[in-house]
């Protein structure tokens, strides 16, 4: 297996294990793909979720351009869901996965096909 596989397996493992989500694994190769060579980088491939600059750029980068949301409230009570699915104790929360459990959210998986 490759770099690439290995952490989707990694993500796959988080989605069950600390999410408790059964993972589309078509749909969680999708994401991971679409995040670039950001999961291969440490600090890039983790979401700080505790820094509202951070979470900013996921709702305008993420939400809005990518998932074609329009901007409101239920962006940030979306991105606030997503970190507690994850748990606000879970210090690395993986990029991938994150907006793995965003496009779940807003059920935007048509956004990958």
């Amino acid at each position: 297996m490759g770099k690439r596989d290995d952490l989707i397996a990694k993500y796959a493992n988080d989605l069950k294990n600390k999410c408790g989500v059964t993972p589309d694994m078509a749909l969680l190769t999708k994401v991971t793909i679409g995040c670039g060579p950001a999961i291969y980088n440490d600090d890039a491939s983790t979401v700080a979720a505790t820094q509202p600059s951070e979470l900013e750029t996921i709702k305008n980068n993420f939400l809005i351009k990518k998932l074609g949301l329009k901007d409101g409230p239920a962006l940030m009570e979306g991105i606030n869901a997503a970190i507690a699915k994850y748990g606000h104790s879970e210090r690395n929360k993986y990029r991938a996965v994150f907006y793995y459990l965003l496009t779940k959210h807003f059920g935007r998986e048509a956004a990958y096909k």
